[in-house]
């Protein structure tokens, strides 16, 4: 059996370009359908060239094209979707497209959403995140009752997302003097870089282990608590840090007195520091299947190593 034909709607987007890579490194027929203003786009139409380049087949097209979505659909094995959270529900037209197709042999044999990051049905902080929790949640359902064959991937954070100025989200940079704790400092998030997110991704693809499951992505090395984020910085820099606590009610406040979209850092930290989204429940008992298990070959960034950058 040849590799599967996967096709990955925006491509053009961080994590899109890197699942068009990585499905190019493990060697699948590869297209992505990518909208007109792409192309009059200076840094997405360079994205672009690099991915034709590479071996990308490019089809114009767009979630709200039903007849570019169905040319699409019909030359693929696997539809990734990889859109920005403002477009998740935009995703429903697809599933119906790729339901209707099943018909049609050869037909599509699984579709991932666009969820990579909190698996939103283990999420604790209902009303909070502007809907980007219930809009995945809701996508998940429509899956569900549509019956399409699926692999949802939650790999909890983007490390290019809090990691890069430690958590601290009034900053830029990592701090080098004081530090800020959020909660009680013991509850662990999860980081994992976009580029190792994708080669877990595609490494499922065609593995039917990962069918109609959730696959976790939690590394050893990218879980840590807040304590552990700035005792790791700390040994690399050579110097302690002042300590300052801030406790739930006070980020509760301050998320609620900061507004959109600036507070979402804030309610990142809330969800992965405080409410313990990304840990608090066992991954095969909750029905999911652990990536890393699956997948050990799989070479991945570590926090330390990313961290390392930033010196």
């Amino acid at each position: 059996m040849g590799k599967s034909r996967i096709l990955i709607i925006g491509v053009t987007g961080n994590l899109g370009y890197h699942l068009a890579n990585a499905s190019l490194e493990f060697s699948h027929p590869t297209f992505a359908l990518v909208r007109d203003s792409a192309f009059s786009d200076p840094l997405k139409s360079q994205k672009l060239q690099s991915l034709s380049n590479a071996g990308v087949t490019l089809l114009k097209g767009s979630l709200q094209d039903e007849g570019s979505l169905v040319e699409a659909i019909k030359q693929v094995d696997v539809v990734i979707s990889a859109v920005s959270s403002g477009q998740v529900l935009d995703q429903k037209l697809l599933i119906k497209l790729i339901k209707q197709a099943g018909t049609i042999k050869p037909a599509v044999q699984r579709f991932i959403p666009a969820e990579f990051g909190v698996d939103p049905d283990k999420v604790q902080i209902s009303g909070q995140g502007y809907g980007l929790y219930s809009r995945k949640a809701e996508i998940r359902r429509f899956l569900e009752a549509e019956g399409i064959p699926y692999t949802c991937i939650s790999c909890n954070l983007f490390m290019s997302l809090l990691l890069p100025f430690l958590a601290q989200p009034d900053l830029d940079t990592p701090p080098r003097d004081k530090f800020t704790i959020f909660g009680d400092g013991n509850t662990k998030g999860v980081f994992v870089k976009e580029s190792d997110v994708a080669a877990f991704t595609i490494s499922a693809v065609d593995d039917p282990r990962t069918l109609n499951k959730v696959v976790h992505l939690r590394p050893p090395g990218n879980v840590h608590s807040m304590s552990e984020l700035v005792e790791t910085w700390e040994s690399k820099i050579g110097r302690k840090l002042e300590r300052t606590h801030v406790t739930e009610e006070e980020l509760l406040r301050k998320i609620k007195e900061t507004p959109y979209p600036l507070n979402m850092k804030m309610t990142f930290i809330y969800s992965a520091f405080v409410k313990g989204d990304h840990t608090y429940f066992d991954i095969e008992s909750s029905g999911g299947v652990d990536g890393i298990k699956l997948y050990p070959q799989v070479k991945y960034t570590t926090i330390s190593e990313f961290l390392d950058t930033l010196l």
